[in-house]
């Protein structure tokens, strides 16, 4: 039980590595954390992506909000070699100077690839008011 425990602190870790990215405001090295066949159903887009073309694009977008994010709450379940992180955060955003907060839902699925887990499924949707 105790490898089961130290992948969910690392399946866990892996948000704030992708939020990481989001701070260094290149769409590239977040592009970089989904794999070549990943989906994203992205917060403020209607527009799935599913390319690595794609997904890049929308987060050059985002990162003009320069977001930053923080976990409330969240649920780590493993199926090696897959992963899934789901849950509600919170998102600050910038604009035009004024800052913006958000919650959200979401669901990070992984999949190992070598010594690396990529993302191949992104859910992020922004909660209901009621």
């Amino acid at each position: 039980m105790p490898q089961r425990e130290a992948t969910r602190r690392e399946i866990a870790q892996l948000f704030h590595v992708w939020n990481d990215a989001l701070q260094t405001g290149d769409p590239k090295q977040v592009a970089e954390l989904y794999a070549h066949d990943a989906t994203l159903l992205p917060t403020l887009s209607k527009e799935v992506r599913q390319t690595p073309e794609a997904i890049e694009d929308y987060f050059a977008d985002f990162l003009k909000l320069n977001p930053k994010g923080a976990i409330i709450h969240q649920n780590v379940s493993l199926y090696d070699p897959i992963a899934i992180n789901s849950g509600v955060y919170t998102f600050e955003t910038t604009i035009d100077g004024v800052k913006h907060h958000m919650i959200g839902r979401f669901t990070f699925v992984y999949r190992k690839q070598d010594d690396d887990w990529k993302i191949i499924e992104h859910h992020s949707s922004m909660m209901p008011d009621n």
